[in-house]
């Protein structure tokens, strides 16, 4: 399969034109449309939470990533292959996570290019073309390039701020719960908060932190919004006592 990860938002046309040329291309292959609204212009923070979506996804997917803020400048375009999973996007940073975690990986700079290349949508033009080719068994259109050539590398293995607000006002950090003592507690919007395993074990309204269903340490409030509540949004700063 093809999964979508961008942050093009849910309105607007471009998640369906990049569709209609995977569709065009390898048009036998289902497409998940995994997330649509990773921060905007942020590839810092989407790094982190790309990095805990793959393991459950089959082997042999295709990851077409596109938070770009840098297109059509000196970027490079890549491909990943990392835990038996492809990943294509640019070179800011935004799969630098996922090749860590998944070492060893293996890297390659795109040289392929499209007869149509609009200088600001590669993600129809060039990465989406790139995506479908690799799902359909094709080798990456570029040469190999080593891990130290790629932005991110000093990059933290887990960060301490919240890199999503979700639907429901949670409030997911680039910290990765197992690494956690089971009695941290984490402060965020000048509270402290404590773990909880569930929503019912507070009461309604009781703000707290949580393993969420991908591993990252999540921010919630019982029947309420974290972000809210706490003042939170992508980018701010939290801090882990008992770590």
């Amino acid at each position: 399969m093809i999964v979508l990860f961008t942050d093009f938002g849910p309105r607007g046309p471009y998640v369906g034109q990049m569709i209609a040329v995977l569709r065009r291309h390898a048009p036998e292959v289902a497409v998940v449309e995994l997330l649509n609204d990773a921060p905007a212009h942020e590839p810092l923070a989407a790094a982190y939470l790309l990095a805990a979506f793959g393991d459950e996804f089959p082997t042999g997917s295709v990851f077409l990533c596109v938070v770009d803020p840098g297109v059509g400048g000196r970027r490079a375009p890549l491909v990943l292959e990392a835990a038996e999973r492809w990943y294509v996007g640019p070179d800011n940073g935004l799969l630098a996570l996922v090749a860590r975690r998944a070492a060893p990986a293996r890297w390659w700079r795109i040289t392929w290019r499209p007869e149509r290349l609009s200088a600001t949508f590669h993600g129809r033009d060039l990465f989406a073309p790139v995506a479908a080719q690799l799902a359909r068994g094709e080798a990456p259109p570029g040469e190999t390039v080593a891990d130290a050539d790629t932005i991110g590398q000093d990059w933290p293995d887990d960060l301490a701020q919240v890199i999503y607000i979700d639907h429901f006002g949670n409030a997911l950090t680039g910290l990765r719960a197992r690494g956690l003592a089971s009695g941290s507690t984490v402060t965020a919007g000048g509270r402290q908060l404590s773990r909880a395993g569930t929503f019912s074990e507070v009461p309604a309204g009781a703000a707290f932190w949580y393993e969420n269903a991908n591993g990252l340490a999540e921010i919630a409030v019982n029947q309420g919004r974290a972000a809210d509540l706490l003042g939170l949004a992508v980018g701010s700063p939290v801090a882990v006592q008992g770590h």
